[in-house]
């Protein structure tokens, strides 16, 4: 049973890792191949297009102990203006209290439960899945105590056992944008995460981050986060400039010894803003402020790109391959 989903600091398990600092912009990735555009949605339409993307609808708390429901409203996911909107509203919601892969597995199958918000969440699982790629979302991302805004990826089959056995990729986290810390830099919280878990089963899950430092977050302006996912290395990006990648020395998977394991097979794409949960509130001022509400992600587009020098390994269109 899988027991957590989307949370770089926030899942339980120990951290193999620690952050990385920006490198200089002297390293920026430059292209070497020719990378091809395989997958995009710009959000032009009268509607979101639901051959792609599926909605999520459950009050589980994806095993962070969060405090929304997710629902297929309209209030809590549209298409407007060429955007995708995922917004969070502060109202009690009743709904189911396991997802489907959850629920098969409960002796209570049918449980409901209450959250204090609303808000809502995307994935292309059974559309569009993908091993090694470019994948980048231009968003503008909410503020505020407790506000969790994630893009990631979960394998389209879990091939090596549930999670964490089969990995999780989290492009871009992060919480709490804009509140007071002791340790933020002027102008409040703006870390901005890429995390990779993997492996033992809970609780000897375990996960790596690299996290930067990024002011601009903060302007309200639309920013374009990203990863670089190669045969064993993930490189993780902001406006096209790296701000740390990792090694497949540095992951691995208790179900496995195949090099490079578990990020060796196709992966999904998930769209989502949570409310609260064991990381945001732990953080910062901790709890959950209900300033500000409704709170949205802004999404204005998402685009999968390959490289053409070598599709079986992603490799050929950064520096220094």
């Amino acid at each position: 049973m899988t027991l957590a989903s989307c949370g770089g600091g926030g899942a339980s398990g120990a951290q193999a890792s620690v952050s990385a600092p920006a490198p200089s912009p002297s390293t920026a990735a430059a292209p070497t191949g020719d990378w091809q555009l395989v997958w995009s949605d710009e959000f032009d339409g009268p509607a979101l297009d639901r051959s792609r993307w599926n909605f999520i609808e459950d009050c589980w708390g994806g095993g962070n102990n969060e405090q929304q429901c997710y629902t297929a409203r309209p209030q809590n996911v549209s298409q407007e203006g060429g955007m995708l909107i995922l917004r969070a509203h502060e109202e009690s919601w009743t709904g189911a209290a396991w997802p489907p892969h959850i629920a098969q597995y409960r002796s209570d199958p049918d449980a409901q439960n209450t959250k204090p918000f609303t808000s809502g969440k995307v994935t292309t699982q059974g559309n569009a899945s993908w091993r090694y790629g470019r994948i980048e979302l231009r968003a503008r991302l909410p503020q505020g105590q407790g506000a969790w805004p994630a893009f990631w990826m979960l394998p389209e089959d879990d091939v090596y056992g549930s999670w964490p056995l089969s990995g999780e990729i989290d492009i871009m986290e992060t919480v709490n944008l804009g509140v007071e810390c002791a340790e933020c830099e002027l102008g409040g919280e703006n870390s901005v995460l890429g995390t990779l878990h993997f492996g033992d089963r809970f609780p000897d899950n375990v996960y790596a981050n690299r996290e930067t430092s990024f002011p601009g977050v903060l302007d309200g302006e639309f920013h374009t986060y990203g990863v670089v996912w190669e045969e064993g290395r993930f490189t993780w990006t902001i406006d096209g400039e790296p701000f740390g990648s990792m090694e497949a020395s540095e992951w691995w998977t208790s179900a496995s010894s195949v090099a490079n394991a578990p990020f060796d097979q196709e992966f999904h794409l998930i769209i989502n803003l949570a409310i609260g949960g064991n990381w945001p509130e732990s953080a910062n001022l901790g709890g959950v402020s209900t300033e500000g509400f409704p709170k949205q992600v802004e999404v204005d587009w998402v685009r999968v790109w390959q490289c053409d020098a070598d599709p079986a390994t992603g490799r050929g269109c950064m520096e220094g391959n």
